[in-house]
């Protein structure tokens, strides 16, 4: 199956990216960015989720209106901890998903994921799943948590982000084709680090200030 990236180009996606970028941004206001560019990117990601019919009454006529088929069927999987803040964003635009939770960290010297922590619907078998995670610099925690819910054979997988490295998407396709990748901006590379240049930063630490 050939591997899609779709980058995520709206004008206020881009804004608020530009402003998470600059280094003297708060952590309070680099937290709010992250959760209003998670409703934004929650809003392109969902373009194809199926429609159905229903009638429906308004004050003046009845008709057959369209309402979400599956919106109760999503489950939104988040890669803690940085996976919150994009989560608290799509959350509030569909606040109808269940939620599950991958807790990876990414050891320093290897740069391999190590998961400590794994909880997700019973029944994802039946529900379509976005990761949500902001980087995307090795793909190893990406790889690692796909692996982790292909397990549970959920009914489709999608994975958005903030940032990507070419690094990144290359490694993650390598091992997922099929799971397409959402991101707002792909960077120019990977440093000797494992961090994303231009980049922001750690993304966990500047959203709750640890460092």
């Amino acid at each position: 199956m050939k591997a899609e990236v779709t980058v995520i180009e709206h004008p206020l996606v881009q804004h608020k990216l530009t402003l998470m970028r600059q280094a003297e941004t708060s952590t309070g206001k680099f937290r709010q960015l992250l959760h209003e560019i998670g409703i934004l990117l929650a809003y392109e990601v969902t373009r194809d989720l199926p429609l159905k019919y229903e009638e429906i009454k308004t004050p003046l006529a009845p008709m057959f209106a369209p309402m979400l088929a599956a919106d109760k069927k999503m489950v939104i999987v988040s890669i803690m901890r940085a996976g919150q803040g994009l989560l608290d964003g799509i959350l509030e635009l569909i606040p109808s998903a269940r939620v599950g939770h991958i807790g990876l960290y990414r050891d320093p010297i290897t740069h391999v994921a190590v998961e400590y922590y794994f909880k997700v619907p019973y029944d994802i078998d039946q529900r379509d799943v976005l990761v949500v995670d902001p980087m995307l610099a090795t793909g190893n925690s990406a790889v690692a948590a796909v692996d982790r819910l292909k397990e549970v054979n959920p009914k489709s997988i999608k994975f958005l982000c903030l940032l990507a490295a070419p690094e990144g998407i290359t490694h993650f396709h390598a091992q997922h084709p099929d799971v397409p990748i959402y991101t707002a901006a792909i960077d120019e590379y990977l440093d000797e680090n494992g961090y994303i240049i231009p980049g922001l930063g750690d993304a966990g630490d500047r959203m709750y200030g640890t460092k």
